[in-house]
Parts: C-alpha cells; structure tokens; sequence
C-alpha cells in the first residue's frame, strides 16, 4: 500500500484511506446486522461514494412507534460505543419521530413509517447525481 506521500506523486489513494472505505462498509454491515436484531423496519443502506462528501454510507429504517424507535437508537447507540466508536453523535432522540445517528462515515436515519414517508429520503439520495448539461 502507499503512503500518503508517495499517493500525492502517484494519485494513488493512501493505505489509510483504503481502509477506512473497508472499514466504513464493515462497519455499515455491522449497523444494518444491529437495526435488524432491533426489529428494526425496512433497512435500507446507500452507497455515498461519489454524492457527497459527508459520509461513505447512509442507512435509514423504520421503527413501529416513537418509543420502538428510541429503543433501537438507544441499542445502535450502545453498540457503536460497546465496539469502539462512541464518538457518534445523536439527534432527535428527544421527541423519536426521526433520529439521526451520525459516526462521522455512516449516518444512520431511524422514522417512524409516516415520517419516512413524508421525506423520502432514499428517493433523494438513491438517485443519481445530474450530468452537467453540454452545451452546443
């Protein structure tokens, strides 16, 4: 693998960043494996590389209730910091209609169905990206 110096010269990404976008999708598997464990609904991960440059992954699911799905972001929550990753950061855990759990290359989004459906997420980041217009 090359260093990041010698991936400067060569364009060749570091030895690090290989393993970071292995370990992101070891890890979204993980989070997906966890989700389902907690009942959690409708698990569907999205493959960031090439969107955006805010994570590597995306998950979102569905929890029943408000109260089932504090309890999976609690459960997720636990796990991340059982594994290592307890710098993950939470939103939403307050009121559950949408929490957002970020760990910096997976943001994982939990809804209860009505919620999920009124934003749609996967629609707006399944699609893929718009090619610039040519012009003649």
């Amino acid at each position: 693998m090359p260093s990041a110096l010698e991936a400067a010269r060569t364009g060749t990404p570091p030895a690090e960043a290989l393993h970071d976008s292995n370990s992101s999708a070891q890890l979204a598997k993980q989070i997906g494996h966890w989700l389902d464990e907690a009942k959690a609904e409708e698990i569907v991960t999205i493959d960031l590389a090439g969107k955006t440059s805010i994570g590597d992954f995306m998950i979102i699911a569905s929890g029943r209730t408000d109260r089932h799905v504090g309890a999976i972001a609690d459960k997720i929550q636990q796990q991340l910091k059982d594994g290592g990753h307890g710098r993950a950061r939470i939103e939403g855990n307050d009121i559950c209609d949408w929490v957002l759990i970020d760990t910096g290359d997976i943001i994982v989004h939990l809804f209860r169905p009505e919620v999920r459906d009124f934003y749609n997420l996967e629609r707006m980041w399944s699609t893929e990206r718009p090619t610039e217009p040519t012009s003649h």
